[in-house]
C-alpha cells in the first residue's frame, strides 16, 4: 500500500478532527499492507465516511467535485481505459478536450498516481475529486461488461487491451502460456475474476450451432453475461481444460478436475470444473468453491431461533444421526460444514466421505470417494469405523449398503451427519425405509432431519412494500391473527443488485424425530403421518418457514412461491 503518513490529506483529516490521529497512524502500521490506497484505508476501516472525505479532499487546492450518481460510464473514451491502473488508484480519466483529460479521483495528494495517468495517457490531468464508493460503483459498471462489445461474431475479438488479469493464476496452474493465445488467457481470467467479484456459485460455459454462450448463477438464478464468437469454441474449452489438468485431446466423455485461482498472497479461490459432450461441443460448468462460505458460522445461515437451538441440541449429542435433504444447490454442503466447524476441536476425531472433497476443512480427514479405485461411501465408512472416529460425516447416502453401515456407526456411539435428496423432512424418513432400512433401525438412529432451500434476499436498498389482499394473504398460507403484523416487500432493481435481489437467504424446516414419530415409523406409517405430527409439536415445514422469512422483509412472496410450492 502506497500510503506516506505525512500525507497533505491525511494531515488535513487530522487537523479538522474528522479522524483520530493516533488511531489512523496506529491502522496504517498495522493494516497499511491490505490496502491500496489511504481513502480504501479509511473508509473501510470505517475512520471517516466516503462523502467527508470527498468534501475535505476538494479544499485541497480548491478542487471540483463531481457528483459520479448519474455519470454515463459509456461517455467515456476507450483509449483512456486502464482497468488496473483505475483500480490500483482510486482514479478514473472521465473525458478528453484536446491535450487535457478530466481525471476523477479521491485523493488528490496521490501525485505518483497522477503523473501515472498523464504518462499512459500522454495527457495532461485536470483534477475533479468524487467520493469513493461512487467511484467504485462506477468500475463495476465500466468493467463488469468490458467484454460485451465483444459478443457477437461479426466484431473483432481483440482483448489485448484489457491487461492480463491477476498473473498468479497462471503460476497456480503451472503454465507459461504462448503468446497467440494471450487473448484467450486475458478473457478467461476476466471472466472468473468476475464471476467471484459478482458472487456467482457457478460458470456455465455451452456451445450451440450459432452462438457460444457464457452464463453465472447468482443467487440461484441463471443470468447470460457474454456471448464470444462460436468461432472460439474448441479454443475456450481447450484454455479451461488446461487450467483444470484435463486432457484436451480426450472430447468423447466427460472428465471432472480443480482449478485452484491464486488471488493475492493470503486468499484463493478454488473451481470444480466438470466438462460434458454434447452435439456442438464441450460444455463446461465450473463451480466455485469459496472456503469462507463454510466457514460463516450458523448465525448467519438464517435459521429462526428455535430451529438453530435444535440443531445445536443435535450437535452436541454424542452419537445419532443428522441428515440435511434438498436439491443440488440448495446449501447443503454449507449447512453440514458449519456443524463440522462446530465440532472441529482437538478433542473430537472427525472423518468425511465426501464425492468429490469440495473445501478444504484443516483439523479434518477428509477422503475423496474413488468408486473406480473401489473407494465407495460404504467402504471409507467400514474404515472410518477402524480409526477411532468420534464424528463421521458422509456426503451422501445413495445406497442400501451405505445407509445400512451409517445406521450402524450412529447406533454404536458415533454422531453421523449426511445428506440425502427427497424434498421434505418427513419424506426422508420414508425415503430410507424405501432403500430397505428396517423401521426400527430408522426409528432408533435418525436424531435430527434438516430440510432446506436457498431463497433469493431482497436488495435493502431498493425493496418496496407490496399491497397484497387480506384474502390473498390467506390463501398464500398466513394464519389470520397474523395478518394486522404483516408487511410484504417486492424487489425493484437498483445498481446495488441483481433484479430487485442481492444474495440468499436459507428456508429450513428442522425436524427431530420425537418419540411419537418414532412410534410412526415403527408402525408404518408415511410421509403425511409424520409430517402431521411435526404439525402438531410446532415444527414448521418449509412453506411456513418461507412466509416467515417474507413477512419479515428478509424475501419476496414471489421467491417463497418460487422455492417452496411443487
Amino acid at each position: 500500500m502506497a500510503v506516506n503518513s505525512k500525507s497533505t490529506l491525511l494531515k488535513i483529516l487530522i487537523q479538522q478532527s474528522f479522524i483520530d490521529g493516533d488511531k489512523a497512524l496506529r491502522l496504517i502500521n498495522e493494516k497499511g499492507r491490505q490496502y491500496r490506497t489511504l481513502p480504501e484505508l479509511l473508509i473501510t476501516e470505517k475512520l471517516i465516511s466516503p462523502q467527508q472525505l470527498a468534501e475535505t479532499a476538494a479544499t485541497i487546492n480548491q478542487h471540483l467535485t463531481l457528483d459520479l450518481e448519474y455519470f454515463n460510464p459509456a461517455s467515456i473514451p476507450d483509449e483512456l481505459r486502464n482497468e488496473k491502473l483505475t483500480r490500483k488508484s482510486d482514479m478514473l480519466p472521465l473525458s478528453k478536450r484536446g491535450r487535457t483529460m478530466h481525471l476523477a479521483v479521491v485523493d488528490p495528494t496521490n501525485i505518483a498516481a497522477i503523473e501515472d495517468f498523464e504518462f499512459n495517457a500522454g495527457l495532461n490531468a485536470e483534477i475533479v475529486v468524487v467520493q469513493y464508493d461512487k467511484l467504485h460503483k462506477l468500475f463495476d459498471k465500466l468493467f463488469e461488461n468490458a467484454y460485451d462489445s465483444l459478443g457477437n461474431g461479426d466484431s473483432e475479438w481483440d482483448l489485448s487491451a484489457m491487461g492480463v488479469v491477476e498473473e498468479e493464476a497462471e503460476e497456480s496452474v503451472g503454465m507459461q502460456p504462448d503468446k497467440e493465445d494471450q487473448p484467450i488467457i486475458t478473457f478467461i481470467n476476466k471472466i472468473l475474476l468476475d464471476a467471484i467479484r459478482k458472487g456467482a456459485s457457478d460458470l456455465h460455459f455451452e456451445p450451440y450451432e450459432k452462438q457460444y454462450r457464457i452464463r453465472f448463477r447468482i443467487d440461484g438464478i441463471l443470468h447470460e453475461v457474454a456471448s464470444p464468437p462460436v468461432a472460439l469454441s474448441t479454443r475456450l474449452s481447450a484454455r479451461l481444460k488446461v487450467m483444470s489438468r484435463l486432457d484436451i485431446a480426450e472430447k468423447r466423455v466427460p472428465q471432472d478436475g480443480r482449478i485452484k485461482l491464486k488471488l493475492s498472497a493470503k486468499k484463493s479461490i478454488d473451481f470444480r470444473v466438470s466438462t460434458l459432450p454434447t452435439l456442438w461441443g464441450e460444455k463446461i460448468v465450473m463451480r466455485i468453491l469459496d472456503s469462507d462460505s463454510a466457514m460463516l458460522g450458523i448465525d448467519v445461515l438464517g435459521y429462526e431461533p428455535e430451529q438453530k437451538q435444535r440443531y445445536m441440541d443435535a450437535l452436541s449429542q454424542p452419537q445419532g444421526m443428522i441428515l440435511v435433504t434438498g436439491p443440488t444447490g440448495s446449501g447443503k454442503t454449507v449447512s453440514l460444514y458449519t456443524g463440522l466447524a462446530i465440532l472441529n476441536t482437538e478433542e473430537t476425531n472427525i472423518s468425511t466421505a465426501e464425492d468429490p472433497v469440495e473445501i478444504n476443512l484443516p483439523g479434518v480427514n477428509q477422503v475423496q470417494v474413488n468408486p473406480r479405485a473401489g473407494l465407495t461411501f460404504a467402504s471409507a465408512l467400514k474404515a472410518f469405523l477402524r480409526q477411532d472416529p468420534d464424528v463421521v460425516m458422509v456426503g451422501e447416502i445413495r445406497d442400501l449398503e451405505t445407509a445400512e453401515i451409517a445406521i450402524k456407526a450412529a447406533q454404536t456411539g458415533h454422531l453421523v451427519l449426511s445428506t440425502l435428496h427427497t424434498n421434505s423432512a418427513p419424506e426422508t424418513l420414508t425415503r430410507l425405509l424405501n432403500m430397505g432400512v428396517p423401521a426400527y433401525n430408522v426409528a432408533s438412529s435418525v436424531s435430527l432431519i434438516i430440510a432446506q432451500r436457498l431463497a433469493r434476499r431482497l436488495c435493502p436498498k431498493c425493496k418496496k412494500q407490496e399491497d397484497i389482499p387480506q384474502a390473498e394473504l390467506l390463501r398464500q398460507g398466513f394464519r389470520e391473527d397474523q395478518l394486522d403484523n404483516i408487511t410484504i416487500f417486492k424487489p425493484i432493481g437498483c445498481d446495488y443488485c441483481t433484479n430487485g435481489y442481492k444474495g440468499r437467504v436459507g428456508i429450513y424446516e428442522v425436524m427431530p424425530i420425537s418419540p411419537k414419530m418414532a412410534d410412526i415409523i415403527m408402525e408404518n406409517g408415511n410421509s403425511l403421518d409424520i409430517a402431521t405430527q411435526a404439525q402438531r409439536e410446532g415444527i414448521h415445514n418449509l412453506r411456513q418457514s418461507g412466509l416467515i422469512k417474507a413477512a419479515a422483509g428478509l424475501t419476496s412472496l414471489a421467491e417463497v412461491n418460487r422455492v417452496t410450492k411443487g
